[in-house]
C-alpha cells in the first residue's frame, strides 16, 4: 500500500514538472518576442538560475529544523510571484529581480528548494531497500509531466497573448502546489530522536563527501547549462524554424523516453552499484547529445536527441538514492540542498555564454559540443573517485 505521504509527493512533483515542461518551450521565444535580445535572454536566465540557487540554498538547509512543510510551502509561493511577474512585464529589470527572487525554471528541470527536500521526505517514508525505485518512478512521473506541459505549451503558443497565457498558467499551478504541501502530514518531517549534531549548513558528518560530489555535480550541471531545454527550443526554431507546436511535440517525446528510461535505473543499480549505473549511462548519452548539431535535417537531429534522451536520466534515480544512502538521515535535506545548489550554480553560469554564442550564426551549435564534453569529463571523474565508495544504507 502506498502511504498518502508518498503519493502527495508524487502529485507535486506531477504538478511541478508540468509547469516546468509548458514554461521551457515557450521562455525563450516568448522574452525574445517581447524585445529582448538572446544576449539579454542569455543574462536574465543566468541570473534567474542565481536566485533560485540562493533561495533553494537557504530553504533547504534550514528544511529538516524549521520544517520540511514549511519550506515547500515558501517555494511554491515563490513560484506563483515570479509566474506572475514574467506575465505582467516587459521591463528587463523587473524580469531580472522577479526571477532572481521568485522560482522560475527555464529548462524544464527541477529549480528552487522543491526537489532536495521532496527527496528527504521520501527517504524517510520509503523503506531503504525500496529507494532506487521509488526514485526511479519519481523520475518517471516527473518526466512524463514535463514531456505533457512540453506539449500543452508548444499547442497553447500561437502569439504574445498566449504565452503569457501559459505563463499565467504557471504561477497558478504554484498556488496549486502550496495548497499539496500544506497537506503533508508530520511523517515527512525530521524525527524528534535524531541526534543532535555541530552543523555547518546543515551538514555534520556528511560534509566531505558532500561538497566533493557537490563539486563534481556543479560541472555536469554547467555542461547541461549550455542546452537547457529552452535553449534546445531555440536552438531548434533557428536551426529548422521549427514552430512552437512542433518543439512541443519534439520535447514531448525526449522527456517521455527520457522518463521511461529512469525505470532500467533501479535493476542496473542492484547489478552493477548506483556509481557505475550513473556513468555507465551517462556516457552514451553525451556522446550522441554531441551529434545532434551534425545532424543535416531535421528528422536526423530529432532522432538523435531521442535516442539521447532514451539513456540520459537513468543517472538521476541513481545519483539521488547515492546521495541520500551516504548522508546522515537527518542531513537529508541539507545534503541534497546542497548538492542541487551545486547543480542550479553550474546550470546559471553557462546560460550567459549559450545566448552569446546563440546570437551569432557561426556558434550557434557550440554549446552542444561544450555541453557534451564537460559532461563527460565529469562522467569520468565521478567514476574514479567513487566508484569504490560504498553507501552505509542502500
Amino acid at each position: 500500500m502506498i502511504a498518502p505521504d508518498v503519493r502527495r509527493l508524487f502529485v507535486t512533483r506531477t504538478v511541478r514538472l508540468f509547469a516546468y515542461g509548458a514554461l521551457s518551450v515557450i521562455l525563450v521565444v516568448y522574452l525574445t518576442t517581447t524585445g529582448l535580445g538572446a544576449a539579454q535572454v542569455g543574462t536574465l536566465l543566468t541570473l534567474t538560475l542565481a536566485g533560485d540557487t540562493a533561495i533553494s540554498l537557504w530553504l533547504t538547509t534550514r528544511a529538516d529544523r524549521l520544517g520540511r512543510r514549511r519550506m515547500l510551502v515558501v517555494g511554491a509561493i515563490l513560484m506563483t510571484a515570479a509566474g506572475l511577474a514574467f506575465a505582467a512585464t516587459r521591463s528587463f529589470l523587473l524580469l531580472v529581480i522577479a526571477g532572481t527572487i521568485g522560482v522560475i525554471s527555464p529548462s524544464g528541470n527541477e529549480v528552487g528548494p522543491f526537489l532536495p527536500i521532496e527527496q528527504a521526505a521520501l527517504s524517510q517514508i520509503v523503506p531503504a531497500a525500496r529507494r532506487t525505485g521509488v526514485f526511479a518512478w519519481y523520475t518517471l512521473a516527473g518526466s512524463l509531466a514535463t514531456a505533457l506541459g512540453s506539449l500543452a505549451g508548444g499547442f497553447l503558443s500561437h502569439e504574445l497573448h498566449s504565452y503569457r497565457f501559459v505563463i499565467s498558467g504557471y504561477a497558478a499551478l504554484g498556488l496549486v502546489l502550496a495548497g499539496v504541501f500544506s497537506r503533508l502530514s508530520s511523517v515527512v518531517e525530521v524525527p524528534a530522536v535524531a541526534p543532535a549534531r555541530s552543523t555547518t549548513l546543515g551538514l555534520g558528518g556528511s560534509r566531505g563527501i558532500v561538497l566533493k560530489l557537490s563539486a563534481l555535480f556543479g560541472l555536469d550541471a554547467f555542461g547541461g547549462g549550455f542546452v537547457v531545454q529552452g535553449f534546445a527550443a531555440y536552438w531548434f526554431y533557428l536551426r529548422f524554424a521549427v514552430n512552437p507546436a512542433t518543439l512541443g511535440t519534439i520535447f514531448f517525446g525526449a522527456n517521455v523516453f527520457a522518463g521511461i528510461s529512469a525505470l532500467l535505473a533501479a535493476r542496473l543499480a542492484a547489478r552493477f552499484g548506483l556509481v557505475r549505473t550513473m556513468v555507465f549511462t551517462h556516457l552514451p548519452s553525451n556522446i550522441l547529445l554531441m551529434l545532434v548539431p551534425l545532424m543535416p535535417t531535421l528528422p536526423l537531429a530529432v532522432l538523435v536527441l531521442l535516442l539521447r534522451f532514451s539513456i540520459s536520466q537513468m543517472d538521476v534515480p541513481t545519483r539521488q538514492a547515492y546521495v541520500m544512502a551516504v548522508v546522515h538521515p537527518d542531513e537529508r535535506s541539507a545534503a541534497a540542498g546542497i548538492t542541487g545548489v551545486a547543480r542550479t550554480t553550474g546550470a546559471a553560469l553557462a546560460p550567459i555564454f549559450a545566448g552569446w554564442m546563440l546570437a551569432r550564426p557561426a556558434w550557434i551549435s557550440a554549446p552542444f559540443f561544450l555541453a557534451g564534453g564537460l559532461k563527460i569529463v565529469y562522467d569520468l571523474v565521478l567514476y574514479r573517485a567513487f566508484v569504490w565508495v560504498e553507501p552505509e544504507d542502500t
